[in-house]
């Protein structure tokens, strides 16, 4: 169906063109022939397939309308998958009898996978408990970098191409500062912050890090990079002291030097682990193939089998992306929608609990502040826990504060416990391009917000009682709701972010545990027993619902992503102005960590 839905638009579209007809009936048209389409078949003696390159969201995602006309084209055009669909179907695949074995492999050699480490070590943690049912797990890659490692390294059988290496150097952040950029533009920038680790500003008030934006950068790379050599050298019986060895002398491994190393078992071309798995499952007549179901296509076959709605309702809400004031949109988090979406839980009666899954680096301070009285809220009227993704920092953690516990995984990104404000202003380009401003006030400040000239010595002294007001609240906040002495939250505040495992040490974090946990300690705080079931929200729709709720009717042509090294930096460069899009916060306060921190 997939293929025919891809090619029927092709034609169509060309029908479209010449004829007149409507894309909306074009779509139409499409949507019913797709409706009757049956869930995906399961072979007996089946293998599932793993994309390891394939990103992973908390929810599903608001996309744009280009975005989802470019999944039709490409024949992607199923909902993306989640962490929780990933992860039941993990599960759900080690119980069934058609499933023989898994196989992870990578559908692309250029892409590098863009999920988190938190996120990865669930995926990885729900295989883990796959080959405890008995079932083998079987990993190939041409270039296996890391990330993609990370999850490989828990196969029984691991394979490389013959052409191909193995990425294993360690990790790195690296920050671009466009101080001298903005200067040369004719572009301002006041900064002012509270914290000394409060690095989010320092790209547009300094040409290099900080001392202190160093330090903590390469504590928490420390972090994250000793959980992947533990890890994996636990899976593959390698010390990790060699490990690190291989990191410092080698960097880039050939496909001999991997397994010589024993970071992987053998050297093969794809044609021979699909004759192997073959010989498992039989031959596909179709495909001549082993037989075999896509992820995707499997958590699609299996999703009635997941939700089965007894008992009392437990609500899994997602705050995934930049905090903004107003309404959430394509990732980013509403201050107002999500405050929403925690009062009607909080009001439904048919909730027992919440879990708030945060995936955030943060940003807007009044829209924080709105998002977590409706947690405080919630709380007295249900059990409301905490699970931290990737990254729950700044803003992300002020939003956890006052939950009934908080889980974070050992790699999760979170702290970030400080305050900024940047004032930008464009006087220079302005006047260098002949225009310039008059101005008539009834009040001194009057025109304090305007753009078109730097900030007085008086008016940044308001701004910097504003942001230190705030950042006292944050640490009184943190005090209180995690019952610490305010002198020990002075202490280990200071913006400065901090590792999953050190934040569960210093008191931030209460519990080392993913998305399932934080779920299933909400229902024993309920007291549900085992009769309860999990709904998500916001509530992502179907497909379908989404294609006619975003698309206006024009028709935008498909571009395959760019994945050379000048295109990703490139997309680094507008995802930093991107960002800057987000800082709407009414009174330009922000609680917002450094972006260089969410490293490859």
């Amino acid at each position: 169906m997939r293929d025919f839905f891809k090619t029927t638009l092709a034609t169509l579209l060309g029908l479209t063109l010449f004829t007149g007809v409507s894309i909306f009936g074009l779509l139409t048209l499409l949507v019913i022939i797709g409706s009757q389409d049956s869930k995906p078949e399961v072979q007996n003696q089946s293998v599932l397939t793993v994309d390891l390159a394939r990103g992973i969201t908390d929810a599903q995602p608001q996309q744009t309308p280009r975005e989802l006309v470019n999944d039709l084209l490409s024949g992607d055009f199923s909902d993306n998958l989640t962490l929780r669909q990933v992860t039941t179907a993990i599960d759900q695949a080690a119980q069934d009898p058609r499933i023989l074995a898994i196989y992870l492999r990578s559908n692309s050699t250029a892409a590098n996978n863009p999920s988190g480490y938190a996120t990865l070590k669930e995926v990885r943690d729900a295989l883990v408990r796959f080959k405890g049912s008995g079932k083998k797990i079987y990993a190939y890659d041409t270039q296996w970098r890391e990330k993609e490692y990370y999850i490989g390294s828990v196969a029984d059988s691991i394979a490389i191409n013959p052409m191909g290496a193995m990425e294993f150097n360690g990790l790195s952040s690296q920050t671009m500062f466009y101080t001298q950029a903005l200067e040369k533009f004719g572009v301002g920038v006041q900064a002012i912050w509270r914290g000394k680790y409060k690095s989010a500003i320092e790209p547009f008030i300094r040409k290099s890090s900080s001392p202190a934006s160093k330090e903590q950068t390469q504590k928490l790379l420390g972090d994250i990079w000793s959980d992947i050599l533990t890890t994996t050298g636990k899976a593959r019986q390698i010390p990790i002291a060699n490990l690190q060895k291989l990191a410092d002398t080698k960097g880039i491994l050939t496909p001999k030097d991997a397994q010589s190393a024993k970071l992987v078992d053998r050297i093969a071309y794809p044609d021979e682990i699909q004759d192997e798995l073959k010989k498992l499952t039989g031959e596909d007549q179709k495909t001549k193939s082993f037989r075999n179901i896509s992820l995707q296509r499997y958590a699609e076959a299996v999703s009635d089998r997941v939700n089965t709605e007894k008992g009392g309702k437990v609500a899994v809400v997602y705050a995934e992306g930049s905090i903004v004031d107003g309404m959430s949109g394509p990732e980013t988090v509403g201050g107002d929608s999500l405050a929403k979406e925690i009062r009607k839980l909080r009001q439904d009666p048919e909730v027992k609990a919440i879990v708030l899954r945060i995936n955030s680096p943060g940003g807007s301070a009044v829209a924080s502040d709105i998002i977590q009285r409706e947690v405080k809220l919630a709380k007295k009227a249900k059990p409301l826990v905490v699970s931290m993704g990737s990254v729950a920092a700044s803003g992300g953690y002020w939003i956890a504060t006052y939950s009934d516990r908080i889980f974070a995984e050992p790699n999760t990104i979170t702290g970030s416990i400080g305050v900024f404000g940047l004032l930008p202003n464009i006087q220079k380009i302005a006047n260098e391009n002949g225009i310039t401003w008059d101005v008539v006030k009834t009040g001194k400040f009057a025109d304090a917000e305007t753009l078109s000239r730097p900030k007085t010595q008086e008016e940044i002294a308001i701004v910097q009682q504003v942001i230190g007001q705030i950042y006292d609240q944050f640490l009184d906040k943190v005090s209180e709701s995690r019952k610490l002495d305010r002198s020990k939250v002075g202490e280990i505040a200071q913006g400065r972010v901090w590792s999953g495992a050190e934040a569960q040490k210093i008191g931030l974090v209460d519990e080392m545990g993913g998305l399932d946990a934080a779920i299933q300690d909400a229902a024993k705080r309920a007291k549900l027993g085992d009769n309860w079931h999990v709904e998500e929200y916001p509530k992502g729709g179907t497909f379908e619902e989404r294609l006619f709720q975003n698309l206006s009717g024009t028709y935008l042509k498909a571009n395959p992503p760019q994945n050379d090294a000048f295109s990703r930096e490139f997309k680094k460069l507008r995802a930093d102005f991107d960002q800057l899009k987000t800082l709407n916060d009414p009174r330009g306060v922000y609680l917002r960590m450094p972006e260089s921190h969410l490293f490859e």
